[in-house]
């Protein structure tokens, strides 16, 4: 093609901080539109955890709306649920599971976190009447929301305190390695389209998790030896963890996720390097942040900014190039060439958009879904032609064309590109054909 006949968009990259689906800072409890210490931070993500005894409380009546209400809020707040079952924990509350299971004849074990305060009941995992029930639980939560526009990740999370795979200070064990396989069987088996995660300490589990599709998650992101001065989880559990398990690669297909060890408050008190943590993250391509909604300590800001561009996906669209001129009822070439500068992949179909608008008329406007998706686009440069059909009805003169990542499921823009172009509605109008 001829200098002459072609067209040759070239974009410049943006260092504008926003957000976009399945990654980021994300909230805790509570919802971007009212968490007064994002302080402006851009967040696609609401994290939630909730215990057994609160989602099915009546045998066999999920509180499915419940977890309706939380989906529409997230939705509201321009952010997706992600979330964790738990059935163990240390506050006043007696039972985390649902007092019928025991009254079933459920097995368990009485427990007192560090041997003070109330005493509590978790159930033996072990006990055929535990996973009838459970496993009932996660195969209709899957159900009703596999698929779901509004779910942004599973944590998987029944076993041990908070769902965290241990009882550290109870004097109980965690169930035998064949039901702990099984409870993430039950999970991946009834989430198999879900991103999900499963937390970094439990080796055999994580094993078998990362082997059938999860990421992982780790929960004191910031320790630089808060637990001991010998020893940290930066330093000394997390490289060693994530050797011992082989999920060097996981991130490739499925996310990462941290929460903050205490918060960031301690990272400052103490005077841990905020630069060094975050490249942690980074280094090992974390797509989720979980600072717990807590105050954004002062002087962070810039840091904090520094990892919500480049955590997760960032797209560029680099160049686009076609000629300048196409003929009705015929095939019409895109070349592109994008570039991923983040530190990992999207992990879901989101497809590349196309939209012809006429210059004169501009409700004539056609709008074309193309077969790339841009789901394990890993960080790196990526050359992709597109194929579309210009329509017979198309009228004849200048179109403008605009370009969008859109989902799947609604064919509407969905993700912002890095680009310094303006947007419309989430369409990049970058250039024109004359059709003929």
């Amino acid at each position: 093609m001829s200098a002459e006949s072609e067209v040759v968009v070239a974009l410049k990259e943006t260092d504008e901080v926003f957000a976009n689906p399945n990654i980021g800072w994300q909230t805790f409890h509570r919802f971007a539109d009212e968490d007064k210490n994002l302080e402006g931070l851009p967040s696609s993500s609401a994290y939630f955890r909730f215990y057994w005894s609160e989602v099915e409380p009546v045998e066999g009546q999920i509180d499915f709306p419940m977890f309706d209400k939380v989906l529409a809020r997230a939705r509201k707040a321009g952010q997706k649920l992600a979330f964790r079952i738990m059935c163990a924990g240390t506050s006043e509350q007696y039972l985390y599971v649902p007092k019928w299971l025991k009254d079933m004849g459920c097995r368990g074990f009485e427990y007192q976190y560090q041997g003070q305060g109330p005493k509590h009941w978790v159930p033996d995992m072990d006990d055929p009447i535990f996973q009838k029930y459970h496993f009932r639980l996660i195969k209709e939560l899957g159900k009703r929301y596999e698929g779901h526009p509004d779910l942004d990740l599973v944590d998987i999370g029944s076993v041990g305190l908070w769902g965290e795979w241990h009882m550290g200070g109870t004097g109980v064990s965690i169930p035998s390695v064949q039901s702990r396989l099984a409870i993430i069987k039950a999970w991946c088996e009834a989430f198999p389209g879900t991103p999900k995660v499963m937390l970094l300490n439990e080796l055999e589990g994580l094993k078998y998790a990362a082997a059938n599709g999860c990421g992982w998650r780790a929960d004191c992101l910031g320790d630089m030896g808060g637990f001991s001065k010998m020893w940290s989880h930066m330093k000394d559990f997390y490289p060693l963890q994530i050797q011992k398990a082989g999920v060097q690669d996981a991130w490739k297909t499925a996310p990462v996720a941290f929460e903050s060890c205490w918060d960031m408050r301690k990272w400052v008190k103490e005077g841990w390097d905020v630069r060094y943590i975050f490249d942690f993250a980074l280094n090992v391509h974390a797509s989720y942040v979980n600072n717990k909604s807590a105050p954004i300590p002062e002087g962070t800001r810039e840091e904090i900014e520094r990892l919500l561009r480049r955590m997760g996906y960032r797209l560029v669209l680099r160049e686009l190039r076609h000629a300048k001129a196409a003929k009705r009822g015929r095939p019409f070439s895109l070349s592109m060439i994008w570039e991923n500068v983040g530190v990992a992949p999207p992990y879901r179909d989101y497809m590349l958009g196309f939209q012809l608008v006429d210059v004169k008329n501009r409700s004539n406007a056609y709008e074309f879904m193309g077969k790339n998706s841009i789901k394990g686009w890993l960080p790196g440069k990526k050359e992709v032609v597109e194929t579309i059909n210009i329509p017979r009805e198309t009228n004849p003169g200048l179109h403008g064309l605009a370009v969008a990542i859109v989902d799947a499921a609604t064919k509407k823009p969905s993700i912002r590109l890095a680009i310094d172009w303006h947007t419309r509605d989430g369409w990049y109008p970058l250039s024109q054909i004359e059709i003929t």
